[in-house]
């Protein structure tokens, strides 16, 4: 398992993992601004033996932060990838200094909800019919400092 920045050469591999991962997923655009526009943005992604498997984006604004992403292939779940991407960016938000984190989950990814649940993060309330196609998301949050 190895931690890499994600590049322009990855995208493509991005994608796949997006594409069976969401029901509404990002396209590649959607990506590159995150990779060369957005100047909050943080992505990285887990590779094992030099295969990307994972990818993370999360953005740091002043001392808060907000896990826009998460997702790993699917033959590669439950074996430590995502777990892995949350404490390393957990660790690049305390030498941030960053304070606290929010994220939006949709109230049917049970295993998305206990991963957070996991590092911590909190049920701060419901975001009614967030979603596209009308499902509630559950807004989250955890404090660092």
């Amino acid at each position: 398992m190895e931690l890499v920045k994600i590049t322009d050469k990855l995208l493509d591999d991005v994608v796949l993992i997006e594409n069976e991962s969401f029901k509404a997923p990002f396209k590649k655009e959607n990506f590159e601004y995150e990779l060369k526009e957005n100047p909050f943005s943080k992505f990285y992604g887990v590779t094992e033996d030099n295969k990307l498997v994972g990818y993370i984006i999360f953005w740091i604004t002043f001392n808060t932060s907000t896990l826009c992403k998460i997702a790993v292939q699917q033959s590669k779940r439950n074996r430590g990838f995502a777990g892995f991407l949350m404490k390393n960016m957990e660790k690049m938000l305390l030498e941030n200094e960053v304070e606290s984190m929010t994220l939006e989950v949709r109230k049917s990814n049970e295993n998305a909800i206990n991963l957070y649940k996991k590092f911590g993060f909190k049920e701060i309330t419901i975001k009614p019919k967030y979603y596209d196609d009308g499902e509630d998301a559950i807004y989250m949050g955890k404090l660092y400092l």
